[in-house]
């Protein structure tokens, strides 16, 4: 497919100015002004719009296929949500309204939202507080590593490391590192939980926090969770909670009356709102009260007016870490989806994901390995270790689900299990779907058996089959040239 440049076309245009019927005036300064001609190609409407329509057909989304994509939450987004921040009272609005007093009575209304969503979210959380600056779930995640080492700072405390399980998203030791500290990895047991015995040995005095996702990325709910946050606390070791999963416990069970200290939040995963190339993302986190103090600031407060503005009094804040009030346009779609599904709807949520997950990892578990026989929560883990033997690998598999219409789980994680592949329906899809992917996926085994070159050989019914993936990421070609070299 050719690239849009491609498609130029001299003199060809797409729209037209309309006449001049102001006086002309330059630019107050010339640094504003481009010395150089524009590089943008010469299209006309009908050719720019069949253009983006056929690249728009060439993308996997939910929008045009399942996307059961392991611990990322890939649920449907209800077109409501876009429509909703697509309003001109919110899409035209100026974040600069909010550095003067002025500007500050223009938006009482998006700061009384917001207002909602913060208090919304520490009762679903259970916490006491919630910063809604961090743009995405790793930046809310450094955020709460941040404030972990404030808080022992503070307190004159020697900390060095922060424990993490083996099954931890691959963030959790990357914000441990930029926070300065050190991971201790803790195995996970026979169970399918980090491993007891080993915690506490582990737990020392010199350990500054526990990050941990319940349920695990095996989609497991860890049983122990309670005492292994009683244990931290026991050394004034804080505990994290990794918001990524929340989607399986979401209504029913609230992260801080399980013990912990801090909740982040993923915004584009648990409330609905796009999700990686549709995003942007969103990241709040919320903190018990020993930790409010240590929150970003400005967060926005009510006083006795019904009156809102931004309190930013702590000496011990770690100050701003993304501009204004974070991604509001995102904001508002979550806080949309809360107050459209109600305290019932969220806990349905919870309820269909758990069971959708559990009804396919029932239906596969005589096809494919279960590396632990229990009970799974939102996601269920499989493995391709029978089809392994038969030279067939959890990407082959991937690449027949392209060729299938389906977008893969996610494969090769978590890491400490052999041909993994992470399922995570969600609660948007019906059984309708479920039993389609259900088929392919019992096909898919069959083949393994009786047909593999044809795995090895899939997607088919692609003009590419198959590319050399190590250097397709280490020798990216991106940038366009067109004749003049420009």
């Amino acid at each position: 497919m050719k690239l849009i440049f491609e498609k130029s076309t001299f003199d060809r245009e797409g729209f037209k100015l309309p006449k001049l019927d102001v006086p002309e005036c330059k630019l107050p300064t010339d640094n504003l002004l481009e010395s150089k001609k524009v590089n943008l190609p010469q299209v006309g409407e009908l050719e720019l719009v069949r253009h983006y329509t056929n690249l728009s057909k060439l993308n996997y989304c939910l929008d045009s296929h399942f996307y059961p994509l392991g611990s990322c939450t890939m649920k449907y987004n209800p077109k409501i949500l876009e429509t909703i921040a697509g309003f001109e009272s919110f899409s035209n609005l100026t974040p600069n309204l909010s550095l003067s007093k002025k500007g500050f009575k223009y938006i009482q209304g998006s700061l009384a939202l917001l207002f909602q969503l913060q208090n919304l979210l520490t009762e679903i959380t259970g916490t006491s507080k919630v910063t809604l600056q961090p743009l995405a779930g790793a930046q809310g995640e450094l955020t709460g590593m941040l404030m972990i080492k404030a808080y022992h700072q503070k307190k004159n405390n020697q900390k060095k490391y922060v424990i993490v399980p083996d099954t931890s998203h691959g963030t959790n030791p990357a914000s441990v590192a930029m926070a300065g500290y050190e991971s201790i990895s803790i195995p996970t047991g026979p169970e399918g939980q980090m491993d007891l015995k080993i915690f506490k040995e582990k737990l020392t005095d010199e350990v500054a926090a526990v990050i941990m996702t319940c349920p695990n990325t095996l989609g497991i709910f860890n049983t122990q969770i309670k005492q292994i946050c009683d244990l931290a606390h026991q050394k004034d070791v804080l505990t994290y909670y990794d918001g990524a999963n929340l989607n399986a416990i979401l209504g029913k069970i609230k992260p801080a009356e399980l013990g912990f200290d801090i909740v982040h939040l993923n915004l584009h995963k648990t409330f609905s709102a796009p999700h990686g190339g549709g995003g942007p993302g969103a990241g709040p986190v919320g903190v018990v009260d020993k930790l409010v103090p240590f929150l970003p600031e400005p967060y926005i407060v009510k006083d006795k007016n019904d009156q809102f503005s931004l309190y930013q009094q702590s000496p011990d804040s770690i100050g701003k870490v993304a501009p204004f009030f974070g991604n509001f346009q995102v904001l508002l779609k979550a806080l949309t989806y809360i107050l459209i599904l109600g305290k019932e709807g969220l806990e349905k949520v919870s309820e269909i994901a758990v069971l959708n997950a559990n009804y396919i990892m029932e239906s596969l578990k005589d096809y494919y390995q279960l590396p632990f026989r229990r009970r799974c929560m939102h996601e269920c883990v499989i493995s391709a270790q029978k089809q392994k033997e038969k030279g067939i690998s959890a990407l082959n598999i991937a690449k027949y689900l392209i060729q299938e219409g389906i977008h893969p789980p996610t494969i090769y994680f978590p890491l400490i299990v052999k041909e993994a592949m992470m399922i995570e329906p969600t609660e948007t899809e019906s059984k309708k779907t479920l039993d389609q992917f259900i088929q392919i996926m019992k096909k898919a085994a069959k083949l393994a058996k009786e047909s593999p070159q044809t795995l090895k050989q899939a997607p088919a019914n692609f003009i590419f089959s198959r590319f050399d993936e190590v250097k397709a990421a280490r020798n990216q070609n991106l940038k366009y040239k067109n004749n003049n070299n420009e």
